[in-house]
């Protein structure tokens, strides 16, 4: 028993030594809506889902005094399945000496490395759901190829416009943007200059913070899009309408693939590819004119996905795994970050001569209201 509260300190020790460190990695999961993790029971499973409820609008109708009630309308909110399918871990072998480490509170290299790398792995999963097939992000300003901010905040304000538009609210904002964004948005006047910004921190702390309605973050983590269509591409259809969220394609260029963005000539709405075929392609938002027929597609070459977003955009949750105790063969820790909010448990179990360390996280998302981001492509 004396052994195993030992080993017990050691776990609880470790895990919380290695959330120390999975706090500087972590960007998107600090910011995306993650209030339906409540809904989530101890011990829940791969494969569980959350439903997260989409309100529908709402129209305005006028009062007529009268014996007989007005028909109810009927409101169909529609919900969008968080499935926690994402099962990882990071294992490594600790020796006896780094247990030893441990107990004198010194965090193992190794464990910095798994901590490091399971975090990575679940941040670069919140960034792949900008541009899954189910609900990508489509409104997108500055030019692909080009790190934003060289000389004004201008591809700021032009998706601050673009996200007010479409009805965005106006708090919880978040512009997180990539190394070199942030390079030239720090040697920007109007950030820099405490007289300009009103603030010193960006000079002396290289935090821009809260400006122009958002909260700044840089990361290393910001991905880029690779663009699969390519060539010519057209529309092959004389009926698109106004609404309409598929149409056919032709011309003998690269198929499109999910996330793609792209303009169609005579309509200066930005559209993302939702899936396509070697003829058809579904995409969104809802074609806001009508489409000529052989009307050329352009798409967005590749980009940095810079982007502002309104913590609403993506649902996020963690599951608790298994709390403190002794289990067959081994022990497990659970500890939950006040900081970020996540998740990992610590196993370990005795090998030859060794033993078995191995943090795991259970965890999914998605997109729920792709309208509440906008891209500033670097």
């Amino acid at each position: 028993m004396a052994g195993t509260l030992v080993t017990t300190n050691i776990v609880q020790t470790a895990v919380a030594m290695g959330l120390d460190a999975l706090r500087e990695q972590i960007a998107l999961a600090k910011i995306v809506n993650r209030n339906y993790e409540s809904r989530i029971g101890p011990g829940a499973s791969q494969g569980s889902t959350v439903n997260v409820a989409v309100p529908s609008a709402i129209t305005t109708r006028s009062v007529t005094a009268d014996v007989v009630p007005p028909a109810v309308t009927a409101v169909t909110p529609t919900n969008v399945a968080v499935s926690l399918d994402q099962w990882k871990e990071a294992p490594f072998a600790m020796s006896d000496q780094a247990v030893s480490q441990v107990q004198q509170g010194i965090i193992p290299m190794q464990m910095s490395e798994a901590v490091k790398s399971l975090s990575n792995t679940i941040d670069n999963y919140i960034w792949s759901l900008l541009t899954a097939a189910a609900n990508p992000i489509y409104s997108y300003v500055g030019t692909a190829g080009t790190t934003p901010f060289a000389s004004n905040t201008s591809a700021y304000l032009d998706a601050r416009a673009a996200l007010n538009n479409e009805l965005c609210p106006v708090d919880n904002r978040f512009c997180i943007i990539d190394a070199d964004a942030e390079a030239n948005a720090l040697g920007l006047t109007s950030f820099a200059d405490a007289s300009a910004s009103g603030s010193r921190e960006t000079i002396v702390e290289g935090d821009i913070g809260f400006r122009l309605g958002a909260r700044w973050v840089m990361s290393q983590n910001v991905p880029t899009h690779t663009t699969t269509a390519a060539g010519t591409i057209l529309v092959n259809q004389a009926d698109v309408a106004v609404g309409d969220t598929t149409v056919t394609w032709d011309g003998g260029g690269t198929q499109m693939a999910a996330g793609d963005v792209f303009v169609v000539a005579g309509d200066t709405q930005t559209y993302a590819v939702k899936s396509a075929t070697s003829t058809t392609v579904t995409f969104q938002p809802a074609a806001k004119v009508a489409w000529a027929n052989d009307a050329a597609f352009t798409f967005k070459a590749d980009f940095v996905e810079n982007v502002v977003i309104h913590r609403d955009c993506i649902a996020f949750a963690m599951a608790p795994l298994l709390q403190t105790e002794q289990v067959s063969g081994g022990i497990s820790a659970t500890a939950v970050d006040e900081d970020s909010g996540l998740a990992l448990r610590l196993e370990v179990t005795r090998q030859y001569k060794q033993t078995q360390w191995a943090l795991d996280a259970l965890y999914g998302g998605a997109v729920v209201r792709p309208e509440l981001a906008a891209y500033i492509a670097g």
